[in-house]
Order: C-alpha cells, then structure tokens, then sequence
C-alpha cells in the first residue's frame, strides 16, 4: 500500500511539471506512465499562468478527499519555495591573490585570455576536469576550478554591493522611513548610495556621509554591482587611458606651477587685503595637493556648492582642490570613482581621491582624508580613512 502511495505522489507531481511546462507557454500532453487518474486531471481548465500551488488546488478541488494529492500538494509547495532562488545563488567568486588567468581551452598551456581579479563574479557554464568554463564581463573562457568558489550566496553577497541610483533633481535622505523625519543628506540626481535595507516598504535603507538614513523608493532604481573579469584588450585600453591620464595631470600641473609667479604678483594686492589670506598651489604631486586643501579646513559646507571659501560640497571641494592644479575633474562623488586611474586602498598615498557611499575626500596621509562633510562641520580631516566602507581610491598625480 505505502508503494502504491508513493506511486501514485511520483505520478501526480510529474503531471504538475506537465502543466508547470504548458503554464510558460510550452505544449506538452502529459508524459507516459503518468496514470489515467492524473491524465483527466491534466483534462481540466487551469489557468494559463497558475504556478504548480494554484494547480493542485484546482486538482484538490476535484477530489478534495484525496490524501494523496493533500500530501503531493505540500511537496510541490516546499518544492516551490526552494525554487525561488536569490540572485547570489549561482554566482562564482575568484578567491585568489591577485588575478587568475582565463585562458582559451582548460590547459595551463592554452592562450590567456583575461583575467578574473579577486572577488570578480562570473558564471559557470561546464565543468571540464578541475577545470570550469565561466563567462565574465566580456569575456568566456577556463579558469582552474580551484581558485573559484561557486554557490556561497554569502561571499557572493559580501563582494557585491546593493545600489539605490538617484532618479531625482535632489534626493533627501531622512534619519527615518518617514517624510516627517529629519533630512540628514541631499543627493544629486544620477548619483548613488549603498542600500543597506530593503524591509521597509515603499523605503530603502542607505549609508551616506551623515550616517544611515532613508529614502523614498519611488525616487531611486535598485540594482546589484559586482566586479568582473578583464580581457586583454579592456586591460590594454585601460592602462593606455590611466597613463594618458597621469600624463595630462602631470603636463597640467606643469602649465600651473610655470604660470605661478605671475599669479602670485595678481593675487597678493588683493591677499592683502583679505580678512584670510589662502597659499597657492605649490609643486605637483599629490603632497601639494593636500598641502593646498588643507588651508581650507574650518570654512563652510553648501550643498551644490564648490567655493573653498564660501561653501563647497565634498565633490565640489575635491574638484576646486584639483582645479588650482590644471585638474578638470567631475562636481559629482559618482563619477569621480572613474577620474585619474584606481589603487588599492592599502596602497593609498597623500591627493588620492577616496570614494564613499555618496561621498568623496582627499587622503591627507596618516589615515586622514581632508573633505567637505556636512553643514554641521564644514571642511574638516577625518581620521581614519575607512570610518566608512571604500569603494575606490582614484590617483591623479
């Protein structure tokens, strides 16, 4: 009897992936060995769009003194939930030193590719040998399975980041999910924040430089950023660009220094005067640049602003900093992830560009960064330079 029950349950469910199959669209008439009972169940009108639950209750509905299908229907239920799988499930994270060579076949021998750089996602498309196929970024090849972890949702969530983008001219960020609360922040539009929850509805829980706050949902798009893999050529491009760019700055600050004593002799009738009274630039490298900005602690904040006397916002302040030196760079914290070329943050040296959650400074050396930070503190130094998550370090000189 207990053989013919799980019969009976095998058959039952093999007739709702039947149906599971005609529900997106296939046609699929039910499979042999299904029995002639679920056969006339498959007979009945189901919804076209009813998931496996909504068609057992429609079966349920026929036969609702039937165990069986009582029991099969709480199967196909846990069935379901384990289905509802989360982004991070299938996704491969390298876990290496520094890079891992993709290469053309699965062989230590076989032409390079790119590279896949620690905690860069990819997907797994076959394994060969201790050998996995993966596809990243721009680029398909194999990599040595021992170096790539698959299926850990946890890493994969720990090496990605959760992006609230601002879709409106100014975005308030509220110290609660209400619009009563307070405005603890201003965001510009296109810029982003990193969302830290999702459990308030019609909200999104986000970090930025005045602390954890909110905002509302309606005015950001939600998106998941991973890093992944580099191709030959994307790698070329990209050293082409950041030496192109070390150049420039380098020739720009050159032009600057050259022009300074003629500079000096404008500004000192008017230094004179002044109730304060602001160095210029001096050399060029990132040491002058810190040099430079540190004159400027104590004066205001303003959001939108980018006057090192009156009132700047961070990315304002970084760009005005820079600006002294022949430096065009973006009034955006967003965009600056981008400027100049990018260093690990353990390797960051005085004038790099440190990137936040909505946020931007200058490292000053000493686990310091100089930077506009909120209406309540101006321009002031903050030590250390991770008091909050870093998500890039620029260089420019």
């Amino acid at each position: 009897m207990f053989k013919k029950k799980l019969q009976m349950t095998a058959s039952i469910m093999a007739a709702a992936i039947v149906i599971g199959a005609s529900s997106n669209g296939v046609s699929a008439a039910p499979t042999a060995g299904v029995s002639s009972y679920t056969s006339n169940i498959l007979s009945a009108t189901i919804t076209p769009t009813a998931g496996v639950s909504d068609i057992f209750a429609t079966m349920l509905s026929q036969d609702k003194e039937n165990d069986m299908l009582v029991q099969a229907r709480v199967l196909i239920q846990q069935n379901e939930t384990a289905m509802v799988a989360s982004e991070y499930t299938d996704i491969a994270i390298a876990q290496v030193n520094k890079y891992l060579n993709i290469r053309a076949v699965p062989s230590e021998d076989g032409e390079i590719l790119g590279k896949l750089y620690n905690n860069n996602a990819a997907t797994v498309l076959a394994t060969e040998g201790d050998w996995y196929q993966i596809t990243s970024g721009s680029v398909t090849g194999y990599v040595k399975a021992e170096y790539v972890v698959v299926g850990d949702e946890e890493l994969a969530r720990s090496v990605s980041r959760r992006v609230a983008t601002v879709t409106t001219e100014t975005l308030k960020v509220r110290a609660e999910a209400s619009t009563d609360a307070a405005v603890i922040g201003l965001v510009p539009l296109d810029d982003d924040l990193t969302v830290i929850d999702e459990s308030i509805e019609n909200w999104v829980g986000v970090t930025c430089e005045a602390g954890t706050g909110y905002v509302a949902a309606e005015y950001v798009t939600l998106s998941t950023e991973f890093t992944y893999a580099e191709s030959k050529e994307e790698e070329a491009a990209r050293l082409a660009k950041e030496e192109a760019a070390r150049q420039a700055a380098a020739a720009a600050a050159a032009a600057k220094a050259a022009s300074k004593a003629a500079e000096d002799a404008a500004n000192a009738a008017a230094a004179a005067s002044a109730a304060a009274s602001y160095s210029a630039p001096s050399g060029s490298d990132g040491a002058a640049v810190v040099a430079y900005a540190s004159q400027f602690v104590g004066n205001p904040y303003k959001y939108g602003g980018s006057s090192l006397t009156n009132g700047t916002d961070c990315s304002g302040f970084v760009m005005s900093v820079y600006a002294a030196f022949g430096v065009s760079l973006p009034h955006s914290s967003k965009a600056m992830r981008n400027v100049g070329y990018g260093v690990g943050a353990d390797e960051m040296q005085p004038g790099d560009i440190v990137c936040y959650s909505g946020h931007v400074g200058i490292y000053a050396g000493n686990d310091t960064i100089v930077h506009a930070s909120t209406p309540s503190t101006g321009i002031k130094y903050t030590s250390p330079a991770n008091y909050k998550t870093i998500l890039a370090v620029r260089r420019i000189f």
